[in-house]
């Protein structure tokens, strides 16, 4: 990583963050040591940092259940949009296979009237009647060819029914799909904005320095698992180089620092997490799922030891958050509602996996 956007990096966390810092090159990104601040006297309406603490895990918890449901919403909408492609397709189909099934109609009834000019006689009796047998005969075999041509037109008329039901079938079969994730999709919506309003309301009843203390008691909460990850020595044993695909999405990722988290959104004004990463790598030339669970199910697994930048972290056990790994411990990611695209330490929420789009 250059010196130019090691100091990008710097100001971002000093800003943003106010807990890490991105430091001079050839050192890890780690949570300096915090200075002491003086605790600020409570009034006696304010909440003590216990409860304060309890307060933080519940957003928490609100939160994390938001992104569930995100989730949920993003991929029913990944599915609706494939099974709306996929119903226009087969019309397309049965379109073609109406027009082609009209056209074999019209050259069997040809065919058929044909035979009928001929009299329907017998061939026997035919070259019976006939002045000249060698012209009969000459006849009986353009009549034998067209008799079979004629069964090869009523065989492919068959053939072209037979499809047009199974994509009439098919057709019936992505209309119930695409009715069943619309449904799943509304119910996540409704749950997205329920577990939202919960959080804003609950943090709508603090006031000014309670909000303080909290935002706090977040940065204390990030910079403790962080140390722990960092103590471990892992960093010592993560030197890997972005691939040129991996540079891009870096590059693509880190410019949306600053834009505002909106759940669902994927760019170009704000983005959810996995709404990020996608975009991030789909400008790298590199197509992945939409979601963080299905990035976590799809894209190969790394150990972390052998992370690189541009390779993507999946958070909690449920897969629930995904962030982008940008080099020296620290990731870009878009947190959560009421955030923005920001910078922060590798292991300052619970890992699940390291997963790599471009293995």
């Amino acid at each position: 990583m250059g010196a130019g956007k090691r100091g990008l990096l710097t100001a971002a966390v000093t800003v943003v963050c106010a807990v890490t810092v991105l430091a001079a090159p050839g050192t890890a990104f780690a949570a300096p040591t915090p200075t002491p601040t003086p605790t600020p006297s409570a009034s006696p309406s304010a909440a003590p940092d216990k409860d304060l603490e309890a307060v933080r895990e519940k957003l928490d918890a609100l939160y994390h259940d938001a992104a569930v449901a995100t989730d949920q919403y993003n991929a029913a909408e990944e599915a609706a949009d494939q099974q709306s492609a996929a119903i226009v397709a087969l019309a397309k189909k049965i379109v073609k296979g109406q027009e082609r099934l009209a056209d074999l109609k019209k050259r069997a009834g040809a065919a058929a009237a044909a035979q009928y000019r001929s009299g329907g006689l017998p061939d026997e009796a035919q070259l019976m009647l006939s002045d000249d047998p060698e012209d009969f005969l000459n006849g009986a075999g353009r009549v034998l060819q067209g008799q079979r041509a004629t069964k090869g037109l009523l065989e492919e008329m068959t053939r072209t029914q037979e499809d047009l039901e199974q994509y009439a079938d098919d057709a019936s079969a992505q209309w119930e799909k695409l009715e069943a994730n619309r449904k799943a999709k509304a119910a996540a919506k409704k749950k997205v904005k329920k577990q939202i309003a919960a959080a804003e309301e609950l943090e709508s009843k603090l006031e000014k320095k309670e909000k303080e203390r909290l935002a706090r008691l977040e940065q204390q909460a990030a910079y403790k698992a962080q140390s722990t990850w960092l103590d471990s020595g892992i960093l010592d044993e993560i030197n890997g180089k972005a691939s040129a695909q991996g540079k891009k999405a870096v590059e693509y990722a880190t410019s949306q620092i600053g834009k505002p988290y909106e759940w669902g959104a994927e760019g170009p004004g704000s983005y959810d997490c996995s709404g990020l990463t996608s975009q991030a790598w789909a400008s790298a030339g590199q197509p992945i799922p939409r979601t963080s669970q299905e990035q976590w199910k799809q894209l190969k697994k790394i150990d972390i030891k052998d992370m690189r930048p541009g390779d993507l972290i999946i958070y909690n056990s449920d897969a629930s958050h995904v962030a982008m790994y940008i080099g020296d411990g620290a990731i870009v990611h878009a947190p959560r509602p009421g955030r923005t695209v920001t910078i922060a330490g590798a292991g300052s929420m619970p890992i699940l996996a390291v997963v790599r789009p471009d293995a």
